[in-house]
């Protein structure tokens, strides 16, 4: 049985968040489907335009693997990618399903904050999100570290610790050794 991530791509999305996770995940085996959170065309393939400009070509979109299972789910940040992951009613049931599940789930920059902060995901958890971020969900008490993990949920600062947040989800999904031979090899540290 393989492990399987879904990341999330709304518009606005920071690249490097995103496509991190993806590439460090697919390294270590991991099957990750990118879902476009965007009403589907029909016919058409699923493309979102991220923070930069960069238009990106999704796996799927988000209402065609909306009811599938997976070991871990990602919502990348972004200040407008958040904001649309925290408008879709869709991506806050699966989160919420996932969450409740133990499925890992995990966010970086602002996402924590403006995302699973408000669907009460980080009760009771320790987090870290976008500096200046806080703010946007002040029940939470977020820390600073650049990757923090408390159960099931893992969250990050910033596109500068993207790479540090995929080799942490990697090692809760696959293994800590897997983790630190990806971490060698794409000579991270």
């Amino acid at each position: 049985m393989s492990v399987k991530a879904l990341v999330f791509l709304a518009e606005g999305f920071e690249e490097i968040e995103a496509l991190a996770p993806v590439d460090i995940l697919r390294r270590a085996g991991v099957e990750v489907t990118t879902a476009a959170v965007a009403a589907a065309a029909a016919g058409a393939r699923p493309y979102v335009t991220a923070s930069h400009n960069v238009s990106i070509g999704a796996d799927a979109w988000l209402e065609d693997v909306k009811d599938n299972r997976y070991d871990c789910v990602v919502c990348p940040g972004g200040g407008l990618g958040s904001k649309n992951l925290a408008a879709s009613a869709e991506v806050g049931e699966i989160l919420l399903r996932h969450a409740s599940s133990g499925a890992l789930v995990c966010a970086i920059c602002a996402a924590p904050a403006v995302v699973l902060g408000p669907l009460g995901i980080l009760n009771g958890k320790k987090a870290v999100c976008y500096p200046g971020m806080e703010e946007a969900c002040p029940s939470v008490k977020f820390g600073t570290e650049r990757v923090m993990r408390d159960g099931n949920v893992i969250t990050s600062r910033g596109a500068g610790t993207a790479v540090e947040f995929a080799l942490e989800i990697v090692a809760a999904l696959v293994s800590r050794e897997e983790s630190e031979k990806l971490s060698a090899g794409i000579v991270h540290k």
